[in-house]
């Protein structure tokens, strides 16, 4: 996405030293707080990088995860606004988590009823993003204290569309319900993702260039996720007897049993016959490709022959299959993708996932069967299918002239203006 950005010739691309976080974190820590440490230890030269330019920036844009660099606005006299890549419900868990704290007794994971978001669809313990599952850990800190940081911004931008989720966008600028909580604006300016080289072609995609329209299923668990030994011979096995066309990103498998991410063991190449069951690729070769390692994702999901994606729902991953209009099967591993798979399959209704969570344990191969065939061949994938595609609709309408997206933007840009004029004075 960085050089696609480099490409448009409208942005610059600074260059931070390495952060060195070994003495600020425990060798077991992991996600937020080290993502969080990294921030802390770059700061003073974000600043110094900021301090160098030949122009002031007019505003300041930081990730949730680089929360702390907002008081660099402050000493700059610059609005400040926080980007959240990922979608509205997710926001909403975030920011009332503070509520939470103070509201619930032990852990949250241990509790029977779901945890009710005002104006917002509740929220399954199950579901709950990693660091929300254990409250003595330095990463629910972080998470608490990002929660805190999130509504003294000056603005909140957030990678969803109003025609997604009006109900939790709703909420959000509501001032009875979590706009009380927020009290900042919220401009929903997604879907933001990044586009393919329409003109890339090699061996796979001559493949799919002969599959029919809608049929080929492409898996693959993002940069980080996994699957053990066990749980990629039962997918295996599944995706044989689907009888589906399928492309399949394979890594090595990781040392714990069932899904997630973590360590992994082995050095692959472009040998993948010892992970997957014997006489699996000559069996499937005419209906499958395994690609070792990395695929191009975005060309894969964009080209006509693809008809669904197996995913770890991932945010970034849903929206690249929503705005291709491809439904999915939900396979959540890590971080907020459980509550993603929930918002997926349950409230829009553009995927089916397993009864079992993947990261708890092992998904047979009967059911990785059911879940390809509904996906091309029942009725239920017929309706999944036909309701993606009006979400495609509503995204490619949200970016266009007057679009509810392209409004909020140029909203953010106005608002971000008044509010330098405001800090000067």
């Amino acid at each position: 996405m960085v050089q696609a950005a480099l490409a448009t010739k409208l942005f610059d691309v600074i260059h931070l030293p390495p952060a060195d976080i070994s003495n600020l974190v425990e060798p077991g820590d992991k996600g937020i707080t080290s993502l969080s440490a990294a921030m802390h230890v770059v700061k003073p030269d974000f600043q110094a990088a900021i301090l160098g330019l030949e122009t002031l920036p007019t505003a300041l844009v930081v990730n949730v995860f680089a929360i702390e660099c907002l008081g660099i606005a402050d000493e700059l006299k610059i609005p400040k606004y926080v980007f959240v890549s990922t979608n509205a419900w997710f926001l909403a868990t975030i920011v009332y988590t503070p509520v939470l704290d103070k509201e619930v007794e032990g852990e949250y994971a241990d509790k029977k009823e779901p945890f009710a978001l005002p104006g917002c669809s509740s929220i399954r313990a199950e579901d709950l993003p990693d660091p929300m599952l254990l409250r003595t850990k330095a990463n629910y800190r972080e998470y608490l204290k990002i929660g805190m940081e999130i509504p003294k911004a000056d603005g909140i931008l957030v990678n969803s569309w109003e025609e997604l989720q009006p109900k939790t966008l709703a909420s959000l600028r509501d001032g009875n319900l979590l706009g009380g909580v927020v009290k900042a604006p919220i401009f929903p300016v997604g879907p933001i993702n990044s586009e393919g080289s329409s003109a890339l072609k090699n061996e796979l995609f001559d493949w799919l260039d002969k599959q029919p329209t809608d049929s080929v299923l492409y898996i693959s668990f993002g940069s980080m996720g996994g699957l053990s030994l066990e749980q990629m011979l039962e997918l295996a096995w599944g995706l044989e007897l689907s009888q589906q066309r399928f492309i399949w990103v394979v890594r090595p498998p990781i040392e714990k049993s069932g899904s997630g991410s973590g360590p992994k063991f082995g050095n692959i190449g472009d040998d993948v016959s010892s992970y997957l069951p014997e006489g699996f690729i000559s069996r499937t070769r005419d209906r499958g490709v395994i690609v070792p390692q990395w695929a191009p994702q975005v060309e894969i999901l964009s080209h006509p022959s693809c008809g669904g994606f197996f995913t770890h729902c991932g945010w970034n991953s849903a929206i690249e299959c929503i705005t291709n209009g491809l439904p999915m099967i939900a396979w959540p591993l890590y971080a907020e993708q459980r509550m993603n798979a929930t918002l997926l399959t349950e409230e829009m209704g553009i995927a089916v996932r397993s009864e079992t969570l993947p990261s708890k344990g092992i998904v047979g191969r009967e059911e990785i069967e059911k879940m390809a065939r509904k996906i091309f061949v029942d009725e239920g994938g017929r309706q999944m299918r036909a309701r993606v595609k009006e979400l495609k609709l509503s995204a490619e309408k949200a970016w266009s002239n007057g679009g509810s997206s392209y409004d909020a933007l140029a909203k953010m840009v106005k608002h971000s203006q008044k509010k330098a004029i405001a800090i000067d004075v």
